[in-house]
């Protein structure tokens, strides 16, 4: 029998309910993964005008229903509008002072942001197959956008030099964040299952930055925003890489429903099941690593008992990658993980 998507299962997840079909999911999959999949080229639709993009949309839409996922990832990233040189890989961004801080254009970003993205939500949603609804949003979190636009090592200095230009800095973006956000749940809302922050703050050992800085200056931004999600009636996902046990239960008192994100280098994933599933709905479980460096029957055969054993240990859970699916990641790799989730599904009697 075909595939036929139903994003409920993965509201299932947000609700920490153990869905009756394992649900797949990928935080992103970079666009060359998509085209040779498809055995088509289309990524350069996505910068055309209303007709390309709904090219684009059919194309990128169908990718995730023939991989048998039951949502489709997609967020516009708030980084991408930001003007001067942005920061978030490296580097000095554009606020360094006070006198940054005040001629920078705030009051300019929303209009930036809906001029790009207004365009794409309403063509995704034109777009969305039958049974399928989209998790993400507005792309970017807290601590990402500040990094981009001082910089990570400047935000030290910043804090150092002038304390109260660094809080005026994490207030201003949680100012920004929930204008966005607003606009986005009252106009695009509909189209998405779930609502998701990316905001990878920790590395292999802890945090990027102090927990204390986080607790003080981050988390209440990210309340701001989902306390507004929660309102609207949406299940929120918190994406965060690295070593964030420190600052784990504060976030799951926020509100967040689940959580995406794990490397076995830091933790293996039980231990995160161990920790948090009694309380929130856990995403991922596969180590990008493996899929990068074993040989496809490897992979198979480990997504396959790794799977099962998660879906049986967590309440809500969704197979996928530990991060992401970038295009380093092999094909053959990536289409070996996908197949052992359909075989779980095969063996669970829920194809």
């Amino acid at each position: 029998m075909p595939f036929q998507p139903d994003y409920h299962y993965m509201l299932d997840v947000m609700a920490n309910r153990r869905p009756a079909r394992l649900p797949i999911y990928e935080h992103l999959i970079n666009q060359p993964i998509f085209e040779q999949v498809l055995g088509l080229q289309f990524a350069d639709l996505y910068n055309g005008d209303a007709s390309d993009l709904r090219q684009y949309f059919t194309h990128y839409t169908r990718f995730w229903r023939e991989m048998t996922y039951d949502t489709v990832s997609y967020e516009v990233c708030i980084t991408e509008i930001l003007p001067g040189p942005g920061a978030i890989k490296g580097g000095v961004g554009p606020i360094q002072s006070r006198a940054d801080f005040e001629r920078y254009p705030w009051d300019e970003l929303e209009a930036r942001y809906w001029a790009v993205a207004e365009k794409r939500f309403t063509a995704l949603g034109e777009c969305m197959p039958e049974g399928m609804k989209a998790v993400g949003g507005v792309g970017n979190g807290v601590f990402e956008i500040s990094e981009d636009l001082v910089g990570f090592e400047c935000l030290a200095y910043m804090q150092a030099d002038d304390p109260q230009l660094f809080a005026d800095l994490y207030q201003r973006i949680g100012d920004l964040m929930g204008t966005i956000w607003h606009r986005f749940l009252a106009q695009f809302g509909p189209i998405f299952a779930v609502c998701r922050m990316g905001d990878d703050l920790g590395y292999k050992t802890r945090t990027l930055t102090s927990p204390r800085n986080i607790r003080q200056f981050v988390l209440p931004q990210y309340q701001r925003v989902i306390s507004q999600i929660r309102q609207a009636g949406y299940p929120f996902l918190w994406h965060s890489c690295g070593n964030i046990f420190a600052i784990m239960d504060e976030v799951i008192a926020l509100g967040i429903n689940g959580k995406h994100s794990n490397e076995d280098v830091i933790a293996p994933f039980e231990k995160w099941i161990e920790r948090y599933g009694g309380r929130i709905g856990l995403l991922g479980g596969i180590d990008v690593d493996i899929l990068c460096r074993a040989d496809p029957a490897e992979i198979g055969q480990l997504v396959y008992e790794r799977g099962r054993k998660y879906r049986q240990l967590a309440q809500g859970y969704a197979l996928g990658s530990g991060n992401s699916i970038p295009e380093y990641v092999p094909i053959p790799g990536y289409l070996a993980m996908i197949e052992a989730a359909q075989r779980i599904r095969a063996a669970e009697g829920t194809l």
